[in-house]
């Protein structure tokens, strides 16, 4: 008999190596896209004093969430066969999260991730995406999935997993599944396209750059932002917006709140997914969009605190309220 999920994710599962040292320092330069770039001796040996390794990957980071919510989870996504595979595997089974939906790939390796850190806590990280980037509808059954679970919670999805995007988001609906996505840069890319899928889309996570692109309005203009984004999404749009919190419209009210204080940064990678995913999980269980941002907002704050982006995330007994209670704003658009 086929398990019931209350969650499947679905996007990446990596090996992630971070990497400490003093020879990391950033570099002011203006031929850096970002202007600053770190920079090592060439044909030297770089000394790293720390090394840190963890596992990520936007679909695991969230399904971990979503297990320690007491939300039963599996995930979908697409592995090696080596040493990382094993890693991944493990910290499935360390969260109790179902593997029943992992594929694997003949020839790629596992996608891996090695974050660079400077002494001053700025990174740089090389991505290499491997097995990750070949999910195939042909290895996804779209029906048996949306027939298995209530909830599922969308990341980056590779250019070869088009169809398994679309199929989801248009069938989701239909099979009586809600559906949340924090979409790639793939899917962005749709442009046009991706608007008549997102209709019946319960959240959606955006952060600014990403409205601005999706809307053609300036992000800085946050109402006309949200007007276009609430008439195409029937449910909850979430915009993030860095430093400066986070605005949340249902399309009767719009909700906004500043971040959490600063509660020892280690390393900020697998915050977007801590917040994303604990936002959701508290959708799922029919809380309150305050009661989401709350969450989401400590749930994104354990995460930096520690190596590892799903470290540090939230178990269900832990309050929402372990690194301050959020002055939230509610402004009624009637």
């Amino acid at each position: 008999m086929n398990t019931k999920y209350d969650v499947i994710t679905i996007g990446s599962a990596t090996r992630d190596i971070y990497l400490e040292g003093p020879a990391f320092i950033p570099i002011i330069d203006k031929s850096f896209e970002t202007g600053a770039g770190i920079c090592v001796n060439l044909g030297s040996k770089v000394d790293v004093t720390k090394m840190h390794l963890a596992t990520g990957g936007s679909a695991l980071n969230a399904a971990v969430t979503f297990a320690r919510q007491s939300l039963k989870t599996a995930l979908i996504a697409k592995l090696g066969r080596d040493e990382h595979a094993e890693s991944v595997r493990r910290r499935l089974s360390e969260e109790g999260i179902a593997d029943d939906f992992l594929h694997e790939h003949e020839k790629e390796l596992t996608a891996t991730s090695i974050l660079i850190h400077s002494p001053d806590g700025e990174r740089s990280i090389f991505v290499y995406r491997g097995a990750s980037s070949h999910l195939t509808p042909e290895e996804v059954n779209v029906p048996d999935v949306l027939s298995r679970t209530k909830w599922i919670y969308m990341t980056h999805m590779a250019q070869e997993s088009k169809e398994v995007f679309e199929a989801i988001m248009a069938g989701a609906k239909e099979a009586g599944v809600r559906v949340a996505i924090n979409p790639g840069s793939t899917q962005l890319d749709m442009g046009e396209a991706l608007v008549p899928l997102l209709k019946n889309v319960s959240v959606l996570f955006v952060n600014q750059e990403e409205a601005a692109t999706l809307t053609g309005v300036d992000y800085k203009d946050e109402a006309g932002v949200f007007a276009k984004l609430d008439e195409w999404v029937e449910g909850v749009v979430v915009m993030t917006k860095g430093k400066e919190g986070v605005a949340v419209s249902d399309g009767a009210k719009r909700y906004s709140a500043p971040t959490l204080p600063d509660a020892g940064l280690v390393d900020r990678t697998g915050a977007g997914d801590a917040f994303g995913s604990a936002f959701t999980s508290v959708i799922a269980k029919g809380g309150t969009i305050e009661e989401a941002i709350q969450l989401g907002s400590a749930n994104a704050t354990g995460v930096i605190t520690q190596w590892g982006a799903n470290q540090g995330l939230l178990g269900v007994d832990d309050s929402a309220d372990k690194y301050g209670t959020l002055d939230i704003r509610v402004t009624s658009l009637s």
